[in-house]
């Protein structure tokens, strides 16, 4: 059994603030001096960021959907332990508590994964526009689903001295306890843009964001009671999830190869988006992942065998992305030359041959626009090739996230596959440039979480350790 002080910090609905009282909460208790550890609830990639910068840990995302029922409290218990003792675990949730997948009884919701890993919950609600009213929420809340531990409420928003006494003196028929107020301050708010906050790696005044939320919530939240509500946490039974155990549950077995590959991963202000337990995972296999940025490198670092293309925001940084022709003439090469790659959404856009028209690497025999309709949800996928990634008939979860569609520009007979078939849609490409007999390039919309399909992170690694041992494999990205 394992004693991890753990709060999950929720609210009625989304808007209501959560994520900045949360990330608030994060960078405050950090400020005291304890080690925490900052999770989020659901497939978002933002909002980890934020928990990034206020923890000086990696954020880390918790969902049943992407890896299972069974592995949410062990891979809570491995992002307490991956960078250090954790002190406090503090649990961002997603939209409002008790929702979750369409159509499967909040399957995935807050309360789902605060069930999951027996913690407590503490409720953000936007007072701005009520009073008394509050405390039907709450109580709603508290009574709704038997077995759930509502132990504390924030309020956000709050107009006046008045208005507080108000709701609180509601609140006290409910008997859940007021832990804080905070006044309204939009000061403290972070910018949206058309796919939610705009990333924490893309503003440069983030930071000094963070340490004003801190501020404000030191100043207005009760962090001793807030501590003692996660330290209430009763202990978690089980292991923490451990990358190299889930490789050799997925048969990973690849050889040496004399060193350990270079996977080159995207990153900087265009690329933000990828689970930290993917890197773990590559490390784990005997791979280095090694961060370049697409916007201001001028080539793939040295002795790249693989490439890792995750999410972010392409169509935002187009021009400058389509000027850096040197890191597109390097990339181009790379995956002509059959080096194994996968490109999830953002990174297929890149692939692309133009971004609402502004030349991309050109690797792909598609065009990406921007769209009216934003694309959301989780994704059953079923792979209908051999690749990098999956066997034929391999299946896998994941989720969609972008305003963007893809047109293909040609496709001859018989090929290329698609990546995925989304619940039963064709969506991206399977890709063999090089003619090695098995696609090399994946590239779909799709965001998989790999730590719930470590036979994918094996079959790359496989992948990329073959790739390393060719010959020419350093010469292609020169």
């Amino acid at each position: 059994m394992t004693h991890l002080p753990r709060l999950v910090v929720t609210a009625p609905a989304s808007g209501h603030g959560k994520t900045t009282v949360a990330t608030g909460i994060m960078a405050a208790l950090r400020r005291e001096g304890l080690a925490v550890g900052g999770f989020k609830v659901g497939p978002d990639f933002i909002d980890p960021g934020y928990h990034s910068l206020a923890t000086g840990r990696p954020g880390r995302n918790l969902d049943p959907f992407l890896t299972s029922e069974a592995l949410v409290a062990p891979l809570l218990l491995h992002g307490a332990a991956a960078h250090g003792p954790t002190d406090v675990a503090v649990i961002e949730g997603v939209m409002g508590l008790f929702d979750g997948r369409i159509d499967h009884d909040g399957f995935a919701s807050t309360a789902h994964v605060a069930s999951l890993t027996r913690s407590p919950v503490v409720v953000v609600v936007d007072v701005s526009h009520l009073s008394r009213t509050a405390a039907a929420i709450v109580h709603g809340l508290a009574t709704f689903e038997p077995g759930l531990h509502v132990a504390g409420v924030v309020l956000n928003k709050a107009a006046s001295a008045r208005h507080t006494r108000e709701v609180r003196s509601a609140l006290e028929a409910t008997g859940v306890p007021v832990l804080g107020v905070l006044p309204r301050d939009a000061g403290i708010e972070a910018p949206s843009r058309h796919l939610g906050l705009v990333p924490a790696q893309e503003r440069d005044e983030a930071a000094a964001t963070v340490e004003r939320l801190a501020e404000r919530v030191a100043e207005h939240v009760d962090l001793a009671a807030l501590l003692a509500v996660a330290h209430a946490a009763p202990p978690l039974g089980g292991m923490p999830w451990s990358p190299a155990d889930a490789l050799g549950s997925a048969g990973y077995a690849a050889g040496s190869t004399g060193g350990r590959p270079v996977v080159a991963v995207a990153g900087g202000r265009s690329f933000t988006f990828r689970y930290t337990e993917t890197d773990e995972l590559m490390r784990a296999a005997g791979l280095d992942p090694v961060v370049f940025d697409p916007l201001d490198d001028e080539a793939l670092p040295p002795g790249t065998a693989g490439l890792y293309l995750g999410g972010g925001f392409p169509e935002v940084h187009a021009e400058s992305l389509s000027s850096n022709g040197s890191m597109l003439q390097s990339i181009s090469r790379a995956v002509a030359g059959g080096m194994p790659t996968v490109a999830e959404c953002a990174g297929m856009l890149y692939l692309c041959r133009t971004v609402d028209g502004v030349p991309m690497v050109g690797a792909l025999p598609l065009s990406a626009a921007m769209g009216p309709r934003l694309t959301l949800g989780y994704r059953t996928a079923v792979s209908v090739t051999d690749s990098v990634v999956a066997v034929d008939g391999q299946r896998v979860t994941g989720h969609e996230f972008h305003r963007t569609t893809v047109t293909a520009l040609s496709r001859a007979a018989g090929e290329p596959s698609p990546g995925w078939r989304l619940d039963g849609i064709p969506d991206g490409l399977a890709l063999d440039p090089a003619e090695t007999g098995r696609a090399t390039v994946h590239a779909s919309y799709l965001h998989t979480h790999w730590a719930g399909h470590p036979a994918v992170a094996a079959r790359f690694a496989t992948a990329v350790h073959k790739h390393a041992r060719r010959p020419v494999a350093a010469a292609v990205t020169s």
